[in-house]
């Protein structure tokens, strides 16, 4: 397999880096101090075409593929991991869900404004007694004479503050356990739902984090996102692919990692030279170095499998398992070469060790993601 990008998707890749070096990477530190997400980057993302890459051109988007998505987050993760997680978030957790099992309706009221970035995306998927076990969900849509009517709390949603549009899992039928919930698709704005709190988080803390809670939420009938009792086989597809774009937010952080450490080893200097020429630092950035275009080439094959209609399952859980643990090695070398001024925020390193530590946890934990790669193999 050719993992090589063509002509038109390498340079769209020097478009997305050159973007994320002058605009994205500008601002990092101040959105990570402030925890916020400016809606003028937002409208820059925008412009980019960022938040339509693989939205068909019928409504309104690029019409790309799994690797130019996987390479947007990578090259935007380079520059700050939480503008990277806003990205991934609305494609892989919201967009691709409505393009997978909407009906032609709902694709057409919602895609286009979602191409555009006029609307983000979100999934609402996690509670607080069902992180892992997705199928230990308590939030509740009963369909009444005038319509589904919604109750119950969802936490960890990102883009949460961003959001106008959400795909929402919720229990259409207790007595189920494999079909006993559904999908739905809910405006933000929708009387009934608001935001609870939100997270304060070690890392990423430009994406916001948000709990929901939803109060006879009433929402017409074809909200329903797929046919009823589908929810928990659509979220396990929608966790499939969003493997892929956090592992590619990974790889991201890890090159961001490498490429500071690499600057700074070669410009200090101790004992009269640089860091760089000790063979204690040297094998530091070759880890770093091997890892990532291991981590690369995992990334990139599940991309494909997912682009060419294989199953994709193993390869994503691979993909990010391997990715995100990687990712915080690469952080924590990239620390260590700095010394003491790693551990300080006059440099980005810090950041970066915070930031890498999320990829082993959502989207499934890595000791989550072994247990799908071994059911895969026994």
């Amino acid at each position: 397999m050719d993992f090589e990008f063509d002509d038109d998707l390498r340079m769209l890749q020097e478009q997305v880096g050159d973007f994320a070096i002058k605009v994205v990477a500008q601002g990092a530190e101040a959105r990570d101090h402030a925890a916020e997400m400016p809606q003028q980057l937002i409208q820059q993302l925008a412009d980019m075409g960022l938040f339509g890459i693989s939205i068909p051109e019928s409504y309104g988007g690029a019409g790309l593929g799994c690797d130019a998505s996987t390479m947007v987050v990578e090259e935007i993760s380079k520059a700050c991991a939480g503008t990277g997680v806003l990205i991934s978030a609305h494609t892989s957790l919201c967009v691709y869900p409505i393009m997978a099992f909407g009906t032609e309706a709902q694709k057409k009221k919602y895609l286009p404004g979602m191409a555009s970035g006029e609307t983000i995306g979100c999934l609402s998927l996690t509670e607080p007694g069902s992180g892992s076990d997705v199928g230990a969900a308590t939030c509740r849509a009963e369909l009444k004479s005038d319509g589904w009517h919604i109750n119950g709390s969802k936490i960890f949603v990102t883009n949460g503050k961003e959001a106008g549009v959400m795909v929402l899992l919720a229990v259409t039928d207790p007595d189920e356990k494999k079909h006993g919930m559904s999908a739905f698709i809910i405006e933000t704005n929708t009387p009934g739902v608001r935001i609870g709190k939100f997270e304060k988080k070690l890392g990423i803390r430009c994406s916001s984090t948000a709990e929901f809670v939803f109060e006879d939420c009433v929402l017409s009938e074809d909200a329903l996102l797929g046919e009823r009792g589908q929810g928990l086989r659509i979220a396990l597809s929608i966790l499939d692919g969003g493997r892929i774009g956090i592992a590619a937010q990974a790889l991201g952080i890890a090159q961001a990692c490498l490429y500071e450490a690499t600057k700074y080893a070669n410009t200090r200097e101790q004992f009269g030279r640089p860091i760089g020429t000790f063979q204690a630092i040297q094998n530091k950035l070759a880890d770093i170095a091997v890892g990532i275009e291991a981590a690369r080439a995992l990334v990139y094959r599940a991309a494909w499998y997912k682009d060419n209609d294989r199953d994709y399952v193993q390869a994503g859980a691979m993909a990010k398992l391997f990715a995100s643990e990687m990712c915080s090695k690469a952080a924590n070398h990239a620390v260590q070469v700095f010394g003491g001024y790693g551990y300080c925020q006059d440099y980005p390193v810090e950041r970066f060790l915070r930031d890498a530590k999320i990829t082993e946890l959502y989207e499934g934990t890595s000791e989550i993601h072994r247990i799908v790669i071994a059911r895969s193999l026994v």
